[in-house]
């Protein structure tokens, strides 16, 4: 009975001690090493970039790389396409309406490790209050650890959506037959964490 309580106390420890070595740690997204970005077509002919300043979120990591729960929140007012009056005009009613719909939020619902460092990661987006789940193909560039700028990971991700899915919906059809803005927006996200202490 003794050798049995004592095998299960080792069994007990050595699981303990596996559970430790994966335990995820949470990662803060280091905003100045961060760029949240997307283009769109103008005109049919040429694509137009942007990026948002401001926003924050986070991401767990375990020791075997595998990652989960991402959350993000971007504040729409930050929009930044270089141009002030086109900037005015994204944050009104016919695009983010950003008055009532200040934040833009993602949450990832799976992560999926494939071949090597790259991820799958499928999540739900809310912009203007409309709730959608996305894919995005991510990237883990790599991860470090220093005694000057900490526990460090790199991310690449990137994903297209159909902005009328979110209510994002005014154009305008020009003579040529086009149209001013294209419905499919491309999001490019390369962003840089640092571990919560």
């Amino acid at each position: 009975m003794k050798k049995i309580s004592t095998l299960c106390l080792g069994l007990f420890a050595f699981v303990a001690l596996l559970s430790g070595q994966v335990s995820a740690a949470v990662y803060e997204v280091d905003t100045t090493h961060t760029t949240v970005g997307f283009s769109a077509t103008h005109l049919v002919i040429s694509n137009v970039s942007g990026k948002f300043n401001s926003f924050s979120g986070s991401v767990e990591i375990d020791a075997d790389k595998n990652i989960s729960n991402i959350q993000a929140e971007i504040d729409v007012t930050s929009i930044d396409t270089a141009n002030q009056k086109r900037d005015e005009h994204l944050r009104s009613g016919d695009f983010f309406d950003a008055e009532k719909n200040p934040k833009i939020t993602f949450k990832s619902t799976s992560v999926k490790k494939l071949e090597g460092n790259k991820y799958q990661v499928i999540g739900d987006l809310t912009i203007r209050g409309v709730t959608k789940a996305v894919t995005l193909e991510g990237e883990l560039i790599g991860m470090i650890q220093s005694q000057y700028v900490g526990s460090r990971a790199g991310f690449r991700a990137e994903g297209k959506i159909n902005r009328m899915d979110f209510g994002v919906s005014w154009n305008k059809q020009m003579d040529f037959g086009g149209w001013a803005v294209g419905e499919e927006i491309t999001l490019k996200i390369d962003a840089e964490v640092i571990e919560k202490k």
